[in-house]
């Protein structure tokens, strides 16, 4: 219901414009996109044709999801608001992650064919929707196919995997000629490339142009580290730690620093990742409530600046605290309540430049009680969330929100007007979040008022008219008699 109701209200606003609807027309920036990232193995199961590695009680093992499932069940991404992919390595593996890689050449038979690739492709597309793909050179499985061959190329690591040595031209020629030939072949959208950080950055450079040359593209890291040439975008450093100890519980002894608020224009921001613990796992810890701190972590991370990147499985709070439990085969049967919030923050996103690109203020930000503003030439949001044990007040002069001006707040309907000492008070509950509008303020609606009592008199016409029709009709009955 709620979810209908801010949608409402988005094209109520729409319809005075507002909000500049183009953005899915006209989006062309990183910073436009809202990525949802997930594992092949553990989406959905479509076809138990290729479930010859599976053993669905072993969560160490292939579980089962295919690209065919991928493909069937895409709409529910497209519904929730993303609109990019974050697909892990799809490669020929020996684990379900993707990770452990044994050949480039081939796509994991467990997840489908090349058709069924294609066809995930296809669909994304057909949604206006992104792919991006990861691709692991660290970690992968020591019985890669290139290192019988070229065993001077790798280096072993503790954990019984192997690394190629990407600083070695030749590694970097082969990697380059290989993913060349699958970007031609496969019209992906970005490329994602695992433990950034331990590449080097000559070849991150050379690979980021050489697959640019092919198509426009995302080039992403998959962690936290400084950026480098040839990247997009990087995991703005200490954001997850940051978010995580914000909101895992209500009263929180620290916030986000403010540096990280201007840092995080135009890199990744994200709470949980595929490689650690999930962040329901801290609130458990916390003997916290894990719908109510998702709730208010997701409005400050698809209301902050950068490229909000969200876990497959947040959205119904999944739990862990290392893989394979980090990991389940995703239940799309549960968690309404969470979905149904994080598709009004991502319709509000997705709708208002200002919510992606605009500028950020901080107005206030003390004992869990956080306001601040975006805003750009066309739209101007007021975002409080209050993160703390009791009711909070907050007093906004008018210099900021302008004279003569309404606060109208999305998700708890609050309408909040300027008062006699110039102020606008916003006042909101404990662990409650709001996004508020500034329009002009509105005097009566006369026209509305108009419409109201003409319905009103035609409704009493239509009920004379059917107690004299009823009379008429029991007056005739009794003459019959």
């Amino acid at each position: 219901m709620k979810r209908k109701l801010i949608s409402a209200v988005l094209t109520g606003l729409l319809s005075i414009s507002l909000i500049t609807p183009s953005m899915a027309a006209e989006k062309q920036s990183l910073q436009d996109e809202i990525i949802y990232d997930l594992l092949v193995d553990r989406y959905f199961n479509k076809v138990i044709q290729n479930d010859s590695k599976v053993n669905s009680v072993d969560s160490t093992a292939f579980n089962g999801g295919d690209f065919a499932g991928l493909s069937s069940e895409m709409q529910y991404l497209k519904d929730m608001g993303f609109t990019a992919l974050s697909v892990g390595p799809i490669f020929s593996s020996a684990t379900y992650d993707g990770k452990e890689v044994l050949d480039y050449e081939e796509l994991e038979p467990s997840f489908g064919t090349e058709e069924e690739w294609q066809e995930v492709i296809a669909k994304a597309h057909e949604l206006e929707m992104k792919i991006i793909v990861d691709i692991p050179t660290q970690r992968i499985s020591n019985n890669h196919v290139w290192r019988a061959s070229n065993p001077g190329w790798f280096t072993e690591n503790e954990d019984g995997t192997v690394s190629l040595d990407t600083s070695i031209p030749a590694v970097q020629n082969k990697l380059i000629e290989r993913f060349s030939s699958f970007v031609t072949e496969f019209e992906v959208d970005g490329i994602r490339l695992q433990t950034t950080d331990e590449l080097d950055p000559s070849f991150i450079d050379r690979f980021s142009k050489s697959m640019k040359d092919i198509r426009s593209m995302y080039i992403l890291s998959d962690g936290a580290m400084d950026s480098v040439s040839g990247l997009d975008a990087v995991v703005l450093p200490g954001i997850e730690e940051a978010l995580r100890n914000s909101y895992k519980n209500f009263d929180p002894d620290s916030s986000v620093p403010s540096d990280y608020w201007a840092e995080a224009k135009g890199n990744l921001t994200q709470v949980d990742s595929l490689l650690s613990s999930r962040f329901t796992s801290d609130v458990i810890e916390e003997r916290g409530f894990p719908p109510t701190r998702w709730n208010l972590l997701m409005f400050q991370l698809l209301t902050m600046p950068g490229t909000p990147v969200i876990q497959y499985g947040s959205e119904i709070a999944v739990n862990g605290a290392a893989a394979p439990d980090s990991h389940p085969i995703l239940d799309m049967g549960v968690g309404e309540e969470l979905i149904d919030h994080i598709t009004n923050l991502t319709s509000l996103r997705n709708e208002s430049e200002a919510l992606r690109t605009g500028e950020m203020e901080i107005l206030y930000d003390e004992e869990g009680w956080l306001v601040y503003k975006r805003s750009d030439e066309k739209d101007t949001w007021i975002i409080a969330i209050n993160n703390s044990s009791s009711t909070k007040n907050f007093s906004l002069p008018a210099d900021v929100i302008g004279t003569g001006k309404e606060m109208r707040g999305l998700f708890e309907n609050d309408i909040i007007r300027e008062n006699d000492e110039g102020k606008y008070q916003i006042t909101l509950d404990r662990e409650v979040g709001e996004a508020f509008t500034i329009i002009e303020q509105r005097g009566l609606n006369k026209a509305y008022m108009a419409a109201l009592v003409v319905l009103y008199i035609t409704f009493m016409v239509f009920l004379w008219f059917a107690w004299r029709k009823g009379k008429k009709r029991s007056m005739t009955e009794k003459k019959k008699l």
